[in-house]
Protein backbone atom coordinates (compact mmCIF):
# COMPACT_ATOMS: atom_id res chain seq x y z
CA UNK A 1 0.00 0.00 0.00
CA UNK A 2 1.24 3.48 -0.82
CA UNK A 3 2.19 5.80 2.00
CA UNK A 4 0.97 9.11 0.61
CA UNK A 5 0.24 11.23 -2.45
CA UNK A 6 3.94 11.76 -3.07
CA UNK A 7 4.40 8.00 -3.44
CA UNK A 8 1.41 7.84 -5.79
CA UNK A 9 2.82 10.64 -7.96
CA UNK A 10 6.31 9.12 -7.99
CA UNK A 11 5.03 5.66 -8.89
CA UNK A 12 2.83 7.02 -11.67
CA UNK A 13 5.75 8.90 -13.21
CA UNK A 14 8.09 5.90 -12.86
CA UNK A 15 5.46 3.69 -14.53
CA UNK A 16 5.14 6.14 -17.42
CA UNK A 17 8.94 6.30 -17.77
CA UNK A 18 9.15 2.50 -17.84
CA UNK A 19 6.66 2.45 -20.74
CA UNK A 20 8.90 4.70 -22.84
CA UNK A 21 11.79 3.07 -24.69
CA UNK A 22 13.76 6.32 -24.87
CA UNK A 23 13.64 6.89 -21.09
CA UNK A 24 11.86 10.22 -21.41
CA UNK A 25 8.29 11.22 -20.68
CA UNK A 26 6.43 14.49 -21.17
CA UNK A 27 3.53 15.27 -18.89
CA UNK A 28 1.20 18.19 -18.32
CA UNK A 29 1.24 19.28 -14.67
CA UNK A 30 -2.48 20.12 -14.50
CA UNK A 31 -3.55 16.90 -16.27
CA UNK A 32 -1.37 14.86 -13.92
CA UNK A 33 -2.77 16.72 -10.90
CA UNK A 34 -6.34 16.03 -12.09
CA UNK A 35 -5.58 12.36 -12.78
CA UNK A 36 -4.06 11.77 -9.33
CA UNK A 37 -6.41 14.21 -7.52
CA UNK A 38 -3.74 16.41 -6.04
CA UNK A 39 -2.52 19.98 -6.19
CA UNK A 40 0.04 20.91 -8.85
CA UNK A 41 2.34 22.01 -6.01
CA UNK A 42 2.46 18.39 -4.81
CA UNK A 43 3.75 17.38 -8.23
CA UNK A 44 6.37 20.11 -8.04
CA UNK A 45 7.42 18.82 -4.62
CA UNK A 46 7.82 15.25 -5.89
CA UNK A 47 9.79 16.41 -8.91
CA UNK A 48 12.17 18.49 -6.80
CA UNK A 49 12.75 15.82 -4.15
CA UNK A 50 12.48 12.46 -5.92
CA UNK A 51 13.45 13.14 -9.52
CA UNK A 52 16.75 14.82 -8.85
CA UNK A 53 20.00 14.75 -10.75
CA UNK A 54 21.60 12.73 -7.95
CA UNK A 55 18.93 10.07 -8.39
CA UNK A 56 19.55 9.87 -12.12
CA UNK A 57 16.91 12.17 -13.60
CA UNK A 58 16.72 15.48 -15.37
CA UNK A 59 13.53 17.50 -15.15
CA UNK A 60 12.67 20.25 -17.58
CA UNK A 61 9.61 22.28 -16.81
CA UNK A 62 7.75 24.91 -18.77
CA UNK A 63 4.74 26.67 -17.34
CA UNK A 64 1.80 28.22 -19.15
CA UNK A 65 -0.79 26.99 -21.62
CA UNK A 66 1.69 25.01 -23.69
CA UNK A 67 3.53 24.01 -20.54
CA UNK A 68 4.91 20.59 -19.86
CA UNK A 69 7.16 18.60 -17.60
CA UNK A 70 9.81 16.52 -19.34
CA UNK A 71 11.47 13.89 -17.18
CA UNK A 72 14.44 12.01 -18.56
CA UNK A 73 16.42 9.16 -17.08
CA UNK A 74 20.14 9.88 -17.13
CA UNK A 75 21.80 6.75 -18.38
CA UNK A 76 25.06 7.27 -16.56
CA UNK A 77 25.01 9.93 -13.87
CA UNK A 78 28.66 9.34 -12.99
CA UNK A 79 29.74 9.82 -16.59
CA UNK A 80 27.68 12.99 -16.89
CA UNK A 81 29.20 14.42 -13.70
CA UNK A 82 32.68 13.50 -14.91
CA UNK A 83 32.11 15.26 -18.24
CA UNK A 84 30.67 18.32 -16.50
CA UNK A 85 33.69 18.59 -14.19
CA UNK A 86 36.09 18.02 -17.11
CA UNK A 87 34.38 20.85 -18.97
CA UNK A 88 34.75 23.17 -15.97
CA UNK A 89 38.38 22.18 -15.45
CA UNK A 90 39.13 22.87 -19.11
CA UNK A 91 37.49 26.29 -18.79
CA UNK A 92 39.86 27.38 -16.02
CA UNK A 93 42.61 29.30 -17.80
CA UNK A 94 45.09 31.96 -16.65
CA UNK A 95 42.73 34.67 -17.92
CA UNK A 96 39.57 33.20 -16.31
CA UNK A 97 38.13 35.90 -14.02
CA UNK A 98 37.24 35.13 -10.41
CA UNK A 99 33.56 35.63 -11.32
CA UNK A 100 33.88 32.67 -13.70
CA UNK A 101 35.14 30.45 -10.89
CA UNK A 102 32.39 31.72 -8.60
CA UNK A 103 29.81 30.96 -11.30
CA UNK A 104 31.07 27.37 -11.57
CA UNK A 105 30.84 26.97 -7.80
CA UNK A 106 27.32 28.40 -7.80
CA UNK A 107 26.31 25.89 -10.48
CA UNK A 108 27.76 22.99 -8.47
CA UNK A 109 26.03 24.24 -5.33
CA UNK A 110 22.66 24.74 -7.04
CA UNK A 111 22.84 21.21 -8.43
CA UNK A 112 23.78 19.82 -5.02
CA UNK A 113 27.10 18.48 -6.22
CA UNK A 114 28.93 20.33 -3.44
CA UNK A 115 27.87 21.67 -0.07
CA UNK A 116 27.68 25.35 0.84
CA UNK A 117 30.69 24.79 3.10
CA UNK A 118 32.75 23.33 0.25
CA UNK A 119 31.69 26.17 -2.04
CA UNK A 120 32.72 28.79 0.52
CA UNK A 121 36.08 27.13 1.19
CA UNK A 122 36.88 26.85 -2.51
CA UNK A 123 35.69 30.41 -3.20
CA UNK A 124 37.86 31.81 -0.40
CA UNK A 125 40.86 29.78 -1.55
CA UNK A 126 40.37 30.95 -5.13
CA UNK A 127 39.98 34.56 -3.97
CA UNK A 128 43.27 34.30 -2.07
CA UNK A 129 44.96 32.84 -5.16
CA UNK A 130 43.67 35.75 -7.25
CA UNK A 131 45.05 38.21 -4.67
CA UNK A 132 48.42 36.43 -4.66
CA UNK A 133 48.45 36.54 -8.44
CA UNK A 134 47.65 40.26 -8.54
CA UNK A 135 50.47 40.87 -6.05
CA UNK A 136 52.81 38.88 -8.36
CA UNK A 137 53.44 36.22 -5.69
CA UNK A 138 52.29 33.55 -8.14
CA UNK A 139 51.66 33.69 -11.86
CA UNK A 140 48.20 33.52 -13.43
CA UNK A 141 49.19 30.15 -14.92
CA UNK A 142 50.09 28.80 -11.46
CA UNK A 143 46.83 30.17 -10.06
CA UNK A 144 44.84 28.43 -12.80
CA UNK A 145 46.74 25.18 -12.19
CA UNK A 146 45.99 25.30 -8.46
CA UNK A 147 42.30 26.06 -9.00
CA UNK A 148 42.04 23.26 -11.57
CA UNK A 149 43.54 20.87 -8.99
CA UNK A 150 40.85 21.90 -6.50
CA UNK A 151 38.14 21.13 -9.07
CA UNK A 152 39.80 17.76 -9.81
CA UNK A 153 39.54 16.98 -6.10
CA UNK A 154 35.87 18.03 -6.06
CA UNK A 155 35.23 15.79 -9.08
CA UNK A 156 36.81 12.84 -7.29
CA UNK A 157 34.80 13.22 -4.09
CA UNK A 158 31.33 13.95 -5.51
Amino acid sequence: MLNNKADTIENYILKRLAEQAEGCVELKRTELADKISCAPSQISYVLSTRFTHERGFTVESRRGLGGYIRITIIEDVALEKKLMYENMINEIKPDTPFEGIKSMLDYLLENRLITRREAEIVAQTAANLYISSSEKKISAAERAKLIRSIFVTLANIT
